[in-house]
Order: structure tokens, then sequence, then C-alpha cells
């Protein structure tokens, strides 16, 4: 007997307001029968595909009803339907179909210990005895209701609501007979204020092309990867006493195609692996790629953590990029962003309408120096959204390293705020955020032996780079911003004044191996009004290129792994311009060019000389020979292995030095090995040639051995025992 009218389930169901849709829809016990109902709006009819047994509509609304003994009917039956446009369709019930996501998965969710939450958060596809379709789930703990959109259904959140897990906060449903490749949203309802929000999927894979900001169901990988041999020595590296010398780009403004457009994934890959194979480095670190509405962001206000950017193709094609880099013995990092979310409607922003993956006090969870929502490092959801997606990058994507942004504004409640909420015991450390970080690390570092998280971290925070069991934060290496920033701030003064200014170069070796340290030279050195590097050196154009030669030697010799921002390398004039490209151009000039060759030699020198490399970690690995002579603003060092050592020379002066006694580790005869004032790199070519220089038996800077060297201008020198 059909029902007269509805009842209130089935009003909830019309108001789309329910949160447990399948009580409603779908096969029901019904006396000694059953009954199958279906809620299809703009249907004009329905039927059973399995007995072609039609569905009778309950009047004056779009639900339709069948009841019977139900014997014959599959457990998984077919709906055909006509809608009001005259077209036909054939599925299966979405509503006929048991929970599919195992309980032990959301106990691990809720605890905070589920580290591969994407195989069942988000849209993946899935099957369920034989038939294929769309497993669709989300967080969402204070909806009242919600539902999937997508161009299958007109984008109508009555269509396909899903069913609630009770205690878990995560809603689910599973469509068949749809693939990937489909646009979709979630439709998240307020239990308490009602509010209606159409929202991007968290873990959404992909998604369209901006200003459009739809999820796309990206289908299962078939990528066929070819760098196994990469991952098999990457596991077993001693990657701290290897060479580690890293070009940071960022993929929209390095090249473009011929009308301004952007170069693909597969694109980029064969022409950036080229140059970064002929350059010298041994890694790339890619400015966030993970899926970004805006541009001028250039990729840290994220919106899909777990998607490459749809601006330069499609996740197999970024999966095309990693390996290539592999092949061709190159590591890949990407630049990854815990710290803050952007506040873009779409997004995570009020997620179910309450402060979801935020913080609902403002002093808590909003960075007012970029505009942003910071995470609740407290919450154990919060945490497997994050470190999921970390793992998802090192094991979808072979990932070989994690930049963390913004460390910092982590770990201090107090970051760049005047109004801030101490933690439990009065203190401004962010103690949720402490753990998190550590959790990280531990997780990522099991998951994906071998890979690295490096902290861009400005401050003098212990043990960033120490074990997590011994109290550390368990990052592998660190940005080091003390001797980037004291370092640009000592060349910034005329030469005349250096002298007064020496500390500010030897300062860095009283904390150089309190952790491990990477020498950053990043995208932040060359942007907001900073320019560029070459014309943050004083002087005119030759003392600028001289100084810039001078200070890229003593980066790649002082201890610490290096990091260049592309441009960088070749002395770009401008101030880098994300909406452009880099001005290649100016290599067709000499001292451009010759600024591209030192990179190129300094970067093959290190890789090749294990005393530059061997222990960048170790107090054993440096000894200066002379850091006193501020007067002549020269330092001069050894870089050593038990097996190797160099000796290094800077002036910081336009003056060249001519006889300068230094004292040497050993007798013999030493070869300069480099000349940052070599013509070759647009200098004055004045140095020691290509001839020996002898040892002498005379005591100097308490070495019973000294060389009488020739130092150029505005240049180093390194020295070399001849073989």
């Amino acid at each position: 007997m059909i029902e007269a009218k509805l009842n209130d389930e089935m009003i909830r169901i019309a108001e789309a307001r329910h949160h447990d849709p399948f009580s409603v829809l779908g096969r029901h016990p019904c006396g000694e029968g059953v009954v199958v109902r279906a809620y299809i709006p703009h249907a004009t009819e329905v039927s059973i595909a399995e007995g072609n047994l039609p569905l009778e509509r309950i009047p004056d609304s779009d639900f339709f009803q069948w009841q019977g003994s139900g014997k014959n009917l599959p457990a998984h039956y077919r709906l055909i339907w006509r809608d009001t446009w005259h077209h036909d369709h054939i599925a299966h019930d979405p509503y006929s179909y048991l929970p599919q996501i195992p309980d032990f998965d959301l106990h691990l969710f809720g605890e905070g210990r589920h580290s591969h939450a994407y195989n069942f958060l988000g849209a993946n596809e899935h099957e369920i005895d034989g038939v294929a379709g769309i497993l669709f789930a989300v967080w969402a703990p204070n909806a009242e209701r919600v539902s999937v959109l997508g161009d299958f259904n007109h984008w109508d959140g009555r269509r396909h609501p899903m069913r609630v897990r009770p205690g878990s906060g995560v809603w689910e449903l599973f469509i068949p007979d749809i693939a990937s490749g489909i646009f979709y949203r979630f439709e998240i309802r307020n239990r308490n204020s009602g509010e209606v929000l159409t929202k991007s999927d968290p873990y959404g894979r992909r998604f369209e092309m901006r200003p459009g900001n739809a999820s796309i169901v990206a289908p299962r990988s078939t990528y066929v990867w070819q760098d196994t041999a990469w991952m098999e020595r990457r596991v077993a590296a001693d990657w701290q006493h290897a060479p580690m010398s890293t070009y940071e780009v960022h993929l929209g403004s390095w090249q473009r195609g011929y009308e301004g457009e952007f170069l693909s994934y597969r694109e980029l890959a064969r022409q950036l692996v080229e140059y970064v194979t002929r350059m010298g480095f041994t890694h790339i670190e890619l400015l966030p790629v993970t899926e970004h509405p805006f541009d001028q962001s250039w990729g840290y206000q994220v919106t899909g953590y777990f998607a490459p950017t749809s601006r330069f193709g499609t996740p197999d094609e970024f999966r095309y990029f990693v390996d290539l880099c592999h092949q061709n013995d190159i590591g890949v990092i990407l630049d990854w962003v815990p710290a803050h979310f952007p506040k873009d409607a779409h997004a995570l922003a009020r997620f179910d309408g309450t402060a979801l993956y935020e913080h609902e006090d403002p002093r808590k969870g909003e960075h007012l120096d970029w505009s942003t929502l910071i995470f609740n490092f407290g919450r154990n959801e919060v945490k497997n959204f994050l470190i999921s997606s970390a793992v998802y990058w090192l094991d979808e994507f072979h990932i070989d390293g994690l930049r963390v942004d913004a460390v910092a504004s982590m770990l201090y409640l107090d970051y760049s705020r005047t109004e801030w909420v101490p933690n439990q015991y009065g203190g401004r450390e962010n103690i949720e955020a402490i753990d998190f970080l550590r959790q990280l690390n531990a997780t990522t570092h099991t998951e994906a032996p071998g890979t690295l998280v490096i902290a861009e971290e400005s401050t003098s925070w212990p043990q960033v780079t120490r074990p997590t069991y011994i109290g550390g934060l368990g990052f592998d290496i660190k940005w080091n911003m003390g001797w980037m920033n004291d370092t640009l701030r000592y060349m910034a003064q005329e030469p005349i004044y250096r002298q007064y200014h020496h500390d500010l170069l030897t300062f860095s070796m009283l904390y150089a191996f309190s952790e491990n340290f990477m020498l950053p030279f990043s995208h932040d050195e060359v942007v907001h009004g900073k320019g560029s590097m070459i014309n943050r050196m004083p002087g005119d154009e030759w003392q600028r290129f001289a100084n810039l030669r001078l200070l890229y030697t003593y980066m790649f010799t002082h201890p610490g792994k290096k990091l260049l921002f592309m441009g960088t390398e070749f002395g770009q004039g401008l101030e880098w311009n994300s909406a452009g490209v880099l001005d290649w151009y100016v290599l067709d000039f000499p001292l451009h060019a010759g600024m591209q060759t030192l990179v190129k030699d300094l970067n093959h020198l290190y890789r090749r000389s294990s005393a530059l490399h061997g222990n960048e970690f170790e107090w054993q690995g440096f000894e200066w020979i002379d850091c006193h002579d501020s007067q002549q603003s020269i330092l001069s060092f050894v870089r050593k292995t038990d097996d190797e050592f160099v000796v290094v020379i800077v002036n910081f002066t336009p003056v060249p030095r001519m006889d300068y006694r230094i004292g040497v580790p050993q007798p013999g005869s030493y070869r300069e090995i480099l000349n940052s004032d070599s013509h070759f790199y647009g200098g004055g070519d004045l140095g020691n040639g290509d001839g020996p220089l002898v040892a002498e038996e005379v005591p100097w800077m308490n070495r019973p051995y000294s060389l009488s060297v020739t130092v150029p201008p505005l240049a180093g020198i390194v020295l070399a025992l001849s073989t």
C-alpha cells in the first residue's frame, strides 16, 4: 500500500537535513515483504530494472516507492528513471549498500594515528560485489547533513545525501556506476545554524583549473615508475656526509611557452633536468605545487593538500617529473605548508560551519601577517589530515623530502602578535604544534625511510634537528637563517666599513654544528622590495658582480648544505616577479654568463671534494686559519675530512693582497683549484695561476708551515695539495 502522504522522516530528506538517509531510502522490510524507496528530484517515472517493477510516486513529492515480496529482488538492484528533460538513466541504487569504511580506520583516525587517511577519505575508486563506483567520505562532525554534489546529479544537494558514521564525524556514500574524471563538491548543512556550505574536498587529489574550484575524482594511478635504482640508493644513503646543493624553483616563472603559457610537468621535467644536471645541483626544491587558487601566493596559500596543481598537468604527469629527475640522479624536495591555510570560502575555513580545522579564538587561529588561519594541532583528525598529506607526497609521488614552511610561527603562540593565549603552563610555546611536528617527523621517517624533512625555522629553538627520543623536534635539516641574515647584512656594507662588522662573518662558527644546517639564499631574499641578489651588493657594476661571486664562493666553502633560488645563479638584475619569466636574456652579457659558470664550477667542486661536503655537520670538518684579520677583511680556514683538506681564503675588500702569508696544515705543493676572480667568471684574473705554491717551513698562525699567496680583490680562492 502506497502511503498517502509524507512522514516526518521523508520531509527531512526532501528538505535536505536528514543525517541518516539510509533509514528512509533503499530497501527495507515491510510486513511480510519489502519496500524500496527512492528520492529522485526531476524524475517523471522510476522502475526497478530487475523485473521491470514500476515505482509509484508519493503524491506531491519526488519520492517513489515499490512494495512487494522482494524474493527475486537482488541485493544491489538498479533503478531506471526518466527525467523532465526526457533523458533516460540507469544505475544501481546507492542506498542498497552497507557502510564501507572499516571501523578500525575510523578508530585510528579518531586517535590521530592514521597516516594514510587518504585511502578512505576523499573520493576513491571502489568496487562492491563487482559493481564499480566512487566511495566518497568526508570529516564534518558538526554537520546535520552532508551531500555529494556533482555534474552527475545537477549539483543538487538533495540527490545524494551521505550517511554519518556514529562517533567519528565521518560521512560516507558509495555512488555506483560513476567513474573518475567527474567534478564534485560536498554540500554541508550545519546542525546548529542550518547554514549550508559548498566545499571542495579536503582530501581531493585533483582540482579544476582556477578560477574554478571543484574537486575532480582522480583515477587510480597507472604510472609505471622507472626510478627503482634511485629509491633503493636513497634508503641506504649516508646523506649527512654527501653533497646536497639545492636549486629552488617556482615552476610557473622558471620558463614559459612562446606565448607566455605555463609549461606542462613533462616539458618542465625535460628542461629542468638538463639545466640542473649541467649546473651540478643535486636537488630541486619546488615552491608549493599543492593546489592553490591564487597565482601570486606562489603556492603558500594551499587549498588542495593532496593535489598537484592543475596549472601544469595531471598527477601522473607530475609523477613523470619526479621520475625523470630520479633517473638523472636529481632529488626532489617539496615546499610543504602546514603552518596556515587561506580563508577561501570553498576550502577548509569553517568547513562544517564551525572552526573545524582552525581555532575559534582568533588569538590562536589567525595569522594577521598573512591573513590566513592556523591549524588546530590539538585535534587528532587535523593532525591526521596533515600527516597523511606529508606521507601521501612521499609515498605516491616518491618525493625525497619536505621543506616545512614557517616552523617558527608554529612553535610560538605569540609569534608576530600582541594578543595571544598562553599554554596551560603559562608559557609562549605551542605545545600542541610541538607534538605535531615530532609526530610528523617520526611518522615520515618510518613510512618513507631515506626521505628528509627540512625546517624553515628562524629562531634559536633548541634541538630542531635532533631526534625526538632525546627531546628534539626530529627534523633532518634546518635552514640557517642566522647565517643568511648576518652574511647579507655584512655584504650590504661598503667594503671600507666591513672591518667594523667582521663579527657578522665569524659569529656563525660559534653555532654552526649545533644543528644540521642548510645555507639558504631563497626566494624570500629577492621579493617584497628587497631587490635582486646582484643589486643587494654595493658598489659599481664590477664590484657588485665581484661581491656576489665572492658571496657564493664563501657560501659553498662554509659548512652546511646549500640552496639557491632560481635566477640568483646568473645574477638576475630585477627582483623576482612570479607573474613573468626569469630574465634569461642577460646570459648574453659576459658578467652574467660568468656568474652562472662560477656557480656551476662551485657545485662541481663541492660535489667532488669530500673536504667540502664530508663533514658539514661535524666540527671536525672545519678549522680556522685566521679569523682575526678584520683590518683587511680576510677570512682563511680549512675544510677537511680524514683523507682530504682544502684551504679557503676570502677577501671582502676591493684591495688585492700580494704576498699574503697564511699557515697551512701540511708541507708540500699547493695549487689554486678555484678563484672567483678568474676571467672565466668575469673577474680580473688576479691570482696564483697554474703553478705550484710550495709551503715553506716558516711558522705562521700557530702552524709549522706557511704559504705566501696572492689574494685577489673581492674574491675567494680555494687551494689544495698537488697530487
